[in-house]
């Protein structure tokens, strides 16, 4: 019987630390809402979400840019075919 309700209570912890962690979508309104916001400049803490925004793009502009590195580093160390 202890065993049944040691398993019982470890499922239910499961599930309520599972439910905890689950991260709600916005509905298409809230989206609006807050795309409108974002173009007029009156969200809250704009300038704090307008910098993540800025960082978000430069880390991938970086990306971008480390993968044409890496492909072209890639072409100067391959030795070319030469044709019979």
């Amino acid at each position: 019987m202890n065993k049944n309700l040691a398993v019982l209570l470890m499922i239910a912890a499961l599930g309520v630390t599972t439910t905890a962690c689950k991260k709600e979508e916005p509905s298409a309104a809230a989206q609006l809402e807050e795309k409108v916001k974002d173009g007029l400049d009156m969200r809250e803490n704009e300038k704090l979400k307008d910098a993540g925004e800025n960082a978000a793009d430069a880390l991938e502009s970086a990306g971008e840019a480390a993968k044409e590195a890496a492909e072209a580093a890639k072409e100067a160390v391959t030795p070319e075919e030469k044709p019979n």
